[in-house]
């Protein structure tokens, strides 16, 4: 079982599982020694060839250097295994570690939403009461079945949904970083696009800005020491892609662990934005489907391009190919069984759509392309993609060109898919703990740190986001001691701490999927 992917369901777990799962553990603790004292044993032999004593005091050195460096390796194994959580954060006040230390992937210790290692957290945790489940979202019980799935899915929604005060001290990061900007150019202009302009973004999401202006070679670097000596980024964090096919600044807001990515004169990712409000109007249901999506690719180290998953903005394209070509009519529709899109979204991409052989466009009330046409139009040398997605603001370009892990995303859809079926299926009413289990809990869990961080800006900003400032035309008049913030909390208590619980969202109904990402938008819009 691939611990990026799938966890235990509720119905596998029990003292068999845990007897097994300890010995496979043992046994991969085993390989892992064994491999490490191969290692340094043939390191050994390799460097003690020599036939004088120089020769000879010199491999004694080397030996002793290789086998410090493979005890080394094994603390550094550990550390890591410690450090891979994710969801599992701590539980009980004990920290959770993957399973096994052989595994490729460990959770990126900036994403505070990964669920790596979420089986160890079962593990230690089964039987136990009050404890963190991650599921803040079920407040209640659900239907039977799909009914169920449905009603779930709305609450979720209303829970991951922005809060005014995460929208307001996401305004004031944008804020800090614009008064930087226009400092250095007073003509330039800024504007915010990507998942903040159009509101679909997730508790832990980062900024998009980009900087329009007049500049012989584009002042990355300046703008990167400005942001530096004015303690607006973390000095670890703040990077310059200057050789990226859209050269752009990351950085990490130094007061509120928010993640920015600064670019220039890029047009596109505004008109993208304005497109995915358009859509949003034309699809009532698109919101639920994209933070839903969102958040099962987040937490499996699935949504970044670079590191092989797919991109929000593709995600979003395939969410509107896959409801414009919906066989249902009620697909479009402001009030469909949300349940049965979901599973259905995941059953075509994760068994039914060709990747090899078919392309997706949604210009023109959206179609499916065969590559073999697509690449008739292509430079020699060139070939559509495994994900193609056709750009319906720039023809020709690719969407999906630099997702190279879309297999490991359809291999996740595919799990998805799977383990949501048996869960509404009519034998699942036999399930132990059935009434009480989360059936969207068993694809999605909200981590306990990326709960507590909501707490805490709730505690931080929930009185600010009250008392808004009025902007000026030239958006400076923040008042200074607004840069002045608690730092956040670097460390996380566990789930039995003071710290408050997660406050009521305030997301809309269920009849207006679209008003909370407005009101983000029209205060982005308003900004600038």
């Amino acid at each position: 079982m691939d611990p990026r992917i799938a966890w235990f369901q509720p119905e596998q777990r029990g003292p068999a599982n845990n007897l097994w799962m300890h010995i496979w553990e043992t046994t991969q603790t085993l390989g892992n020694l064994y491999f490490h004292n191969n290692c340094n044993t043939a390191s050994a032999k390799l460097t003690s060839g020599g036939g004088d004593g120089a020769s000879s005091n010199a491999a004694d050195s080397s030996g002793t250097r290789t086998d410090h460096q493979g005890m080394s390796g094994s603390k550094l194994d550990s550390n890591n295994n410690n450090n891979s959580g994710g969801g599992g954060g701590q539980v009980g006040g004990s920290r959770v570690a993957g399973v096994g230390t052989e595994l490729p992937s460990k959770r990126r210790r900036d994403n505070k939403a990964s669920t790596f290692g979420f089986n160890r957290s079962l593990l230690l945790t089964d039987g136990a009461e009050d404890i963190y489940t991650c599921t803040p979202w079920k407040s209640r019980n659900y239907s039977e079945g799909i009914v169920g799935l449905h009603e779930e899915i709305k609450d979720f929604y209303e829970y991951i949904s922005p809060r005014p005060e995460e929208e307001h001290m996401r305004l004031e990061v944008v804020a800090r970083i614009h008064r930087v900007i226009k400092d250095l150019w007073p003509n330039a202009e800024v504007q915010v696009f990507g998942s903040f302009s159009t509101g679909l973004y997730l508790p832990t999401s980062d900024i998009d800005l980009v900087v329009f202006g007049h500049w012989e070679t584009l002042p990355l670097w300046t703008l990167e020491e400005a942001l530096r000596k004015r303690k607006i980024a973390d000095e670890n964090s703040v990077k310059v892609l200057d050789k990226a096919t859209v050269p752009i600044i990351k950085l990490t807001d130094l007061h509120t662990e928010v993640k920015v990515d600064i670019s220039f004169n890029v047009q596109n990712g505004v008109k993208a934005a304005k497109l995915i409000k358009d859509f949003k109007q034309q699809f009532p249901v698109l919101p639920y489907l994209v933070l839903v999506l969102k958040q099962f690719l987040l937490q499996r180290e699935l949504n970044e391009v670079f590191t092989g998953g797919i991109g929000s903005y593709s995600l979003f394209l395939m969410v509107v190919s896959f409801l414009q070509l919906h066989y249902r009519e009620d697909a479009c529709s402001s009030n469909p069984n949300l349940g049965v899109l979901l599973i259905e979204f995941f059953e075509l991409y994760g068994r039914h759509f060709n990747y090899l052989k078919t392309g997706i466009r949604i210009k023109d009330g959206g179609s499916y392309l065969a590559k073999d046409e697509v690449q008739k139009g292509m430079l020699d040398g060139y070939r559509p993609s495994m994900l193609y997605i056709e750009d319906p603001l720039q023809p020709g370009n690719d969407v999906g060109r630099s997702s190279y892990g879309a297999m490991q995303v359809k291999e996740a859809f595919d799990y998805a898919y799977v383990v949501l079926s048996h869960a509404v299926s009519p034998i699942a009413k036999h399930y132990p703990n059935n009434k009480s289990e989360s059936i969207l809990g068993r694809i999605i869990r909200v981590t306990q740190e990326v709960a507590e961080y909501r707490d805490w800006i709730s505690v931080e900003w929930g009185q600010r986001s009250n008392n808004e400032p009025e902007l000026d035309e030239c958006n400076n008049n923040f008042p200074e001691d607004s840069a002045v913030l608690p730092a956040v909390p670097r460390s996380k208590a566990s789930s039995n701490s003071s710290s408050p619980s997660p406050s009521t969202p305030s997301s809309p109904s269920s009849s207006s999927p679209s008003s909370a990402a407005s009101s983000s938008s029209d205060a982005v819009s308003f900004f600038f």
